[in-house]
């Protein structure tokens, strides 16, 4: 048997981490076993549906690298993959369990479900799900009303003795008393299946061996093998992964602001960064390494090595990463390409001299070891593109404090040919040395009055990539005040 793993996001929004670290650990799990990923989109909750929201999720995983055997972009015979496509075969299914006795119809109206909720909340009752009362209604009956044109939906026939296991691979068995779980909704009014019965069925038809997704469905199981039984259908194998927390230690959500994955790319975080802290969440490398690759964890993965303790999400951690897949893991050349693209894609009115590509090069490369994300190149760089820089407080009480060491400072370097990095390091040294002062008396206004902050790359290679006319055009215009 082929192991078929998926992805099933619901597109109502932006495209979560959440469903990022799923697609991850499920298409590492089918690679490992040369199996098939797919990625289905759960589009049946209507009042939530976002139009635009199933694209982004399909480019999300394009830019992520996490490539699928199948999904709307790529039918495979299995197909569609969106499941409101799919409907005509889930009210299919949704009658076969109908006829079969596992399911009933239900003509509760939502006040009415509402008021008998209350009820029973103000009882205090154990069980607040579905009192069932039209459970009991006759094949004849329920038919008829049905033929009237009543509106009803179909909910599953729950037994209501005894325990249903769930065997899960990371957990071991857990078991539910039936007694507790609720005749759940598998056709609404509007002919849609919830999720419960069109997940199962899409699976099933689907040939998926590995129901690989968060926790928070652990619970909903019981009801998806119920189904599965009902329709005469072996189960999958259950894997319910760890959350992903939030610093405050709940589940990361983006219901609660946490950043999602087009936060994350506009701040300018590389997909690989990304991916490698998605997959340190929760599993570990055998050897402890902390950088790795996607190949890596497909060579090296095991449940094993899962821990079920939740990992909290930790955005300094990720970037901190970045930074090392900035400096470590692309060449000079790839880190240029990759900021000429994220600066194409979320900057507006760039300056005139990025035009000029070896420029550009020469302060990216500089940059390099003082970024951890894209996003930070352009508000750490703005002298190297206008005169028009912002000074900090700081600076300019460096620049107002060391006057005298500019004009020296001016002097000297006016008198210099060129501005490469030896000759303008041998005459600040110089000049230090028959000043009698140490030569960051010298740099720290000078770094000050030409960049407008005390943070910058080496002083002698920005000298060098400003040249010697906008340099001393700046100590110019700082000295005469």
């Amino acid at each position: 048997m082929t192991v078929t793993t998926r992805i099933a996001p619901s597109p109502t929004g932006d495209p979560h981490v959440g469903t990022a670290y799923q697609a991850l650990f499920n298409s590492v799990f089918a690679a490992q076993n040369s199996g098939r990923f797919i990625v289905r989109i759960e589009d049946t909750d209507r009042g939530r549906y976002n139009a635009q929201s199933e694209g982004r999720i399909l480019d999300m995983l394009d830019w992520l690298g996490i490539v699928p055997d199948a999904s709307p972009r790529r039918e495979d015979g299995y197909g569609p993959y969106v499941q409101s496509v799919r409907s005509d075969l889930h009210r299919q299914y949704a009658q076969q369990l109908l006829d079969s006795g596992h399911a009933y119809r239900a003509f509760d109206t939502t006040e009415e479900l509402s008021e008998r909720r209350k009820a029973a909340e103000a009882r205090k009752d154990s069980y607040l799900g579905y009192d069932r009362r039209d459970r009991s209604l006759s094949r004849e009956e329920s038919g008829a009303r049905a033929g009237s044109g009543e509106e009803f939906v179909i909910r599953l026939a729950a037994p209501l003795e005894g325990q249903t296991v769930v065997k899960d691979r990371l957990r071991g068995d857990v078991s539910f008393q039936n007694a507790d779980l609720d005749d759940k909704v598998l056709l609404k009014r509007d002919g849609f299946p919830t999720y419960h019965l069109a997940a199962m069925v899409d699976d099933h038809l689907m040939g998926v061996t590995h129901v690989i997704r968060a926790e928070e469905w652990l619970t909903s199981t019981p009801t998806h093998i119920q189904i599965l039984e009902g329709l005469g259908w072996q189960q999958p194998e259950w894997i319910h992964t760890p959350w992903l927390l939030s610093a405050g230690g709940k589940k990361y959500s983006k219901r609660r602001g946490d950043p999602s994955v087009e936060d994350f790319r506009r701040m300018g975080i590389l997909p690989e960064a990304l991916l490698n802290y998605l997959g340190m969440m929760g599993w570990s490398m055998p050897g402890g390494e902390e950088v790795f690759s996607v190949q890596d964890m497909v060579q090296h993965f095991s449940w094993e090595r899962v821990s079920l303790g939740g990992s909290t999400f930790d955005v300094t951690k990720l970037r901190w990463l970045n930074g090392k897949y900035l400096r470590e893991k692309l060449t000079p050349q790839e880190v240029v390409a990759r900021l000429h693209a994220h600066l194409a894609e979320y900057a507006t009115d760039l300056p005139a001299l990025m035009n000029d590509d070896a420029y550009f090069a020469q302060v990216a490369l500089m940059m390099t070891p003082r970024i951890e994300a894209l996003g930070e190149f352009l508000e750490k760089t703005p002298y190297f593109w206008s005169e028009n820089y912002p000074v900090t407080e700081k600076a300019a009480a460096l620049i107002a404090g060391g006057q005298d060491a500019l004009k020296a400072v001016r002097e000297r370097l006016a008198g210099l040919p060129d501005f490469a990095h030896d000759a303008t390091d041998a005459a600040l040294r110089s000049l230090a040395d028959e000043l009698g002062v140490k030569v960051g008396k010298l740099m720290q206004p000078l770094r000050a009055a030409v960049a407008g902050t005390t943070e910058s790359p080496g002083m002698f290679e920005m000298l060098g990539a400003l040249g010697k006319e906008r340099v001393l055009a700046r100590l110019d215009r700082v000295i005469q005040g």
